[in-house]
């Protein structure tokens, strides 16, 4: 059979002939993007074949390549089979310098853990209990070391943190890409792949094996034995917590979308793949919906959004649109499919938040100026810099208010002219070296942007409120912290109503996690303002439509007026 190696790792693996170059990077658990989940529709999964390797290979289909890059020897992985061993490079590295962010706002909370430790000195043994139950009996006096982790699953991150419980402190941090991104990058393909055994097999596995690597890590760091351990606190949205409670998220595809798990519950870790103390427990905080999750609602313990007076959005810009719009505690929360365009998926020349990457594009006098993480050489621009670039489009006239490149660039200045050239037959707008931007793309972030805007404008409307009635604005996740106000407003994901009224809460997922695993009281609290939050179903309203295609529009420009509150 033929092996196919991969440069410059050197892995490699052994696949039947006829068998795609995509089967060989997973069964040789090289992270490479395939966000269509090997279709042949996303481009992403792009890789170079030598002359030699090329002899032996069959080249299915080119699509999303340009006639530069075959030429050069370049192939997608999903439709390239291997008829004898290959050497395959990876151009560049994304994950390299993968930037995650990991902390966020958090509720400050008094110490008072579910776990707990009581020496029994008559016995000379150690009890270990999770509220009222006992879980073991440990010889010795081992009191003093009681720990736990918290963890945020990201459609597209990991992050999990080590808790000293007998301090409260964070002794440790780790994060990952979600390694379920290899096999689909939204929410809906892995419900589709997972609602088959193998597919859930296989994404529960892969999911909970990354996370075990992140707990080995931390309790190396930290330099303490993984018996001592007791839970881990799990938050994320409702099809990730499926996949991690190895539940089938099939009812999450189909109407009326119920959940099969609901939360606030106790699984046995081991059962679950994870190595820690042998009565060690994983704690489900509970959801919502069939599509806003645990991250949303221990964001809102993170925010303390139940007890906070006016009108508040609570909002996690991603794959998922999930918000909540609270009135004096009042709680509604739905969800939008915003799609991977914000994190650089389905764009030519998109990428994770990595080295390279372009994350910054401002306005400076007639062109423009691009900002890469790590000041590197541009090789792509992640979902930040994809705000930025496209806001300054629509601000500059580059774009018009239908998403259309202008059809007057004579009217443009200079260097904005010259930055739109042809490729391949079809204008697209270069940012910097061969980083670009097509109308496609534009089209994609259109798309998403009218999704979450339609949700808000749709939550608002429900009310009978209007964006300025709204006092504030929390916008939480990785990827929402690295935008600005200026760029939200200006491509229109916020009314302008919102200058000067919003905050950046980071990840609140993990911290709102962490407050679980630290404050016993917290859990019940949850519980019950989760309990009382009606689940607005965005399908079936019968103004959500209108409200969308409206908001599929670029707004005017509103720069001169805006503080930028990045």
């Amino acid at each position: 059979m033929p092996i196919v190696t991969f440069s410059p790792s050197g892995a490699s693996a052994e696949i039947p002939a006829g068998g795609t170059l995509l089967d060989a990077a997973r069964l040789a658990r090289v992270r490479l993007e395939a966000p269509c989940n090997g279709v042949g529709t996303c481009g992403k999964c792009r890789v170079r074949l030598d002359e030699a390797s090329r002899t032996r290979a069959r080249i299915v289909a080119t699509r999303n390549l340009s006639a530069e890059q075959v030429a050069d020897g370049f192939v997608l992985l999903c439709s390239t089979l291997a008829d004898g061993d290959l050497e395959v490079t990876v151009p560049g590295s994304g994950e390299r310098g993968l930037r995650i962010l990991e902390d966020g706002v958090r509720l400050d909370l008094p110490l008072n853990p579910t776990l707990r430790k009581r020496f029994d000195a008559e016995r000379r043994c150690t009890v270990v209990s999770a509220g009222e139950r006992v879980l073991a009996e440990e010889g010795g006096d081992t009191t003093t070391r009681l720990y736990g982790v918290a963890v945020d699953i990201g459609t597209t991150t990991l992050v999990a943190s080590l808790l000293d419980l007998g301090t409260g402190a964070r002794v440790g941090s780790a994060s990952a890409l979600n390694p379920q991104v290899t096999h689909a990058q939204d929410v809906l393909s892995r419900v589709q792949i997972a609602s088959e055994p193998e597919g859930l097999a296989l994404l529960h596995s892969e999911l909970m094996a990354e996370i075990d690597r992140s707990i080995g890590l931390l309790a190396a760091e930290a330099r303490i034995p993984r018996r001592r351990i007791y839970e881990v606190v799990i938050a994320g949205n409702t099809c990730m917590m499926h996949l991690a409670a190895a539940i089938s998220p099939e009812p999450l595809g189909r109407f009326p979308y119920t959940p099969a798990l609901s939360g606030h519950e106790h699984r046995p870790a081991a059962a679950l793949g994870l190595h820690i103390a042998a009565c060690g427990e994983v704690y489900f905080p509970p959801i919502i919906s069939g599509f806003v999750g645990s991250d949303i609602t221990v964001g809102v313990l993170a925010t303390d959004l139940a007890a906070t007076p006016g009108v508040t959005l609570f909002v996690d810009i991603g794959t998922n649109g999930e918000m909540v719009l609270a009135r004096d505690g009042k709680l509604q929360a739905t969800s939008t499919a915003a799609g991977p365009a914000f994190e650089g998926m389905n764009i030519a020349c998109g990428m994770r938040a990595a080295r390279g990457a372009i994350e910054r594009v401002a306005i400076e006098g007639d062109d423009i100026r691009t900002t890469t993480i790590d000041e590197a050489e541009a090789v792509g621009i992640c979902g930040s810099g994809l705000f930025d670039a496209v806001a300054a489009m629509a601000v500059l006239g580059i774009i018009d208010s239908s998403g259309r490149f202008t059809r007057k660039a004579e009217t443009l200045p200079a260097p904005l002219r010259a930055r739109l050239r042809p490729l391949d037959g079809k204008t697209v707008f270069y940012l910097d070296g061969e980083i670009y931007l097509s109308q496609r793309d534009i089209r994609q972030v259109q798309l998403a942007k009218a999704a979450v805007r339609a949700g808000i404008d749709t939550m608002l409307l429900r009310n009978g409120l209007t964006p300025a009635q709204l006092d504030r604005a929390l916008v939480a996740g990785s990827f929402g912290y690295h935008l600005t106000t200026r760029s939200l407003i200006d491509i229109g994901l916020f009314p302008a109503d919102l200058d000067g009224k919003v905050s950046f809460v980071g990840n609140t997922a993990r911290t709102g996690a962490e407050a679980l695993l630290t404050n016993h009281e917290a859990r019940e609290t949850l519980r019950l303002v989760t309990s009382r939050v009606e689940a607005v179903e965005l399908a079936t309203d019968p103004d959500f439509t209108k409200v969308f295609v409206a908001a599929m529009a670029f707004p005017a420009p509103v720069r001169p007026a805006l503080s930028d509150a990045a």
